[in-house]
């Protein structure tokens, strides 16, 4: 799943459930539930497996998303009256995929890493872009409407 639609599931877990103890390990579960989600993003380890490396096309989308996700996240934290429980909760939502970076932007053979990438790999619903963008678009707009109406 691109990092938008997890970023706003943290804020909205966040919105709805101000206590910190209870919001954020909830949102760090929220990126392995959300990914059960049927979703479409682009797919580095086949590409840096066929072609070795990122292609341009992979890193436009993904800087893309995650300056949407930062700038809407930090909008939504800074705008409530609870900013360091919800920008938690984004950041955690979004750790599993972030914690990939070193590996296929730096490229880092850690093993733990590696495992992640694998177990992520296995516990996802990707379908066709299409279906997959409209099934994120969905999650987006729940989300924020979620977390607005609060």
């Amino acid at each position: 799943m691109l990092e938008l639609p997890h970023v706003l599931v943290g804020a909205a877990i966040a919105t709805a459930i101000p206590d910190p103890r209870i919001s954020l390990p909830l949102a760090l579960l929220s990126h392995f539930v959300t990914d059960y989600i049927p979703h479409w993003n682009p797919h580095l380890n086949t590409e840096l497996k066929t072609a070795g490396q990122i292609s341009a096309r992979s890193k436009i989308i993904i800087l893309a998303d995650a300056g949407a996700a930062l700038m809407l996240g930090t909008y939504i934290a800074a705008a409530s009256g609870n900013f360091v429980t919800i920008i938690l909760a984004c950041f955690l939502a979004v750790l599993p995929d972030v914690a990939e970076i070193p590996y296929y932007f730096l490229g880092m053979k850690i093993r733990w890493i590696e495992k992640l990438i694998a177990w992520q790999r296995t516990h996802q619903w990707n379908v066709s872009l299409f279906w997959g963008i409209l099934c994120q678009l969905a999650v987006v707009v729940f989300a924020l409407y979620f977390t607005l109406s609060a």
